[in-house]
């Protein structure tokens, strides 16, 4: 039961980024994007991930890859069009 309670709030919690990836692919319109929080939270995601690895915890594991994924394209669009 404690890994479905885990995916269910690692699968909201990660696709709450997939709207902003989504819009800032289309518009590439980063200027309000705050590049110190993403830079701070793309290293606190990496963080979660390792931990999530090293308990070998799957949902700790699936949600951060994903959630790095996502943030990190949001990361590279804001310093690239930033």
């Amino acid at each position: 039961m404690e890994d479905v309670i885990g995916i269910i709030a690692a699968t909201l919690t990660t696709i709450s980024f997939v709207p902003q990836v989504v819009k800032l692919i289309r518009t590439r319109h980063t200027k309000d994007i705050s590049l110190s929080m993403y830079i701070i939270f793309v290293t606190g995601v990496f963080f979660w991930l390792v931990y999530g690895i090293m308990l070998g915890k799957f949902p700790i594991i699936a949600a951060n890859v994903v959630t790095l994924s996502l943030t990190g394209v949001i990361l590279y669009l804001k310093v690239r069009h930033g």
